[in-house]
């Protein structure tokens, strides 16, 4: 606790003190009209369009969190899956299958990346070599079909953005199960990447389902956007 002082100065000398710095601010403000402009902040500095979203070490991946039930409009169920590199897109997925009291499935590589893998600015990291050489992105899953898959009728399938895509890990997921007659909503997450083809992208190389156009989040996005976004879609809670 901030105590008050024991010496405290008469009003004539702190009206004294405070002409001055008055003073001294005006000739501050003086000198900036001449044309100096303040430094941006750091974080604006834009993030190179083409690479992968960075962080340190991925979270710990939690456990499956299933629920006995996930009705959208109509009594449907929901599934939320995702892929999560350094934790952003599984925040956001909670934060929809919260608001819906759905599913939630992480899409798991058998071989997770740790920090230096995702080190895009590295030639020889993990992720490099994956982005140069198209035939190494084929990445092997714990687990690609969820339980009950063929129950749900709508799925989000969340993503980080790699070089303006979808990580690949999200890649073997898609192609892998079958959509067909199913709602496929697609959300990504970036520091300043769009969705871009993302979404379509995923798309054109899945096995059915009506897929809508999706929606991107910076990293770190408020909790009442998602809401506020999960609440366009008119699925029920």
């Amino acid at each position: 606790m901030l105590r008050p002082a024991t010496n405290l100065m008469t009003r004539r000398s702190f009206l004294s003190l405070a002409g001055s710095a008055c003073g001294l601010g005006l000739l501050a403000l003086a000198g900036c009209s001449s044309g100096a402009q303040p430094a941006p902040e750091p974080d604006a500095a834009p993030e190179p369009a083409t690479t992968p979203d960075s962080a340190p070490a991925p979270d710990p991946a939690p456990a499956e969190q299933p629920a006995a039930d996930s009705p959208a409009a109509g009594g449907g169920k929901v599934l939320v899956a995702y892929y999560s590199a350094t934790g952003s897109t599984r925040a956001v997925a909670e934060d929809i299958a919260a608001d819906l009291g759905a599913d939630l499935f992480e899409i798991t590589p058998a071989e997770p990346y740790g920090a230096d893998d995702l080190n895009w600015r590295d030639e020889g990291s993990r992720v490099s070599r994956e982005h140069d050489d198209p035939s190494l992105r084929d990445v092997a899953l714990v687990q690609t079909v969820p339980d009950g898959f063929a129950g749900y009728d709508t799925v989000f399938v969340g993503y980080p953005i790699w070089w303006g895509g979808a990580a690949w890990p999200v890649d073997g997921f898609v192609e892998t199960n079958d959509f067909s007659g199913k709602t496929v909503i697609p959300f990504c997450t970036s520091s300043s990447s769009g969705l871009g083809s993302s979404a379509a992208d995923l798309a054109a190389v899945a096995r059915g389902g009506n897929w809508l156009p999706g929606q991107r989040f910076s990293s770190g996005v408020a909790r009442e956007d998602v809401t506020r976004w999960v609440g366009t879609l008119d699925l029920g809670a």
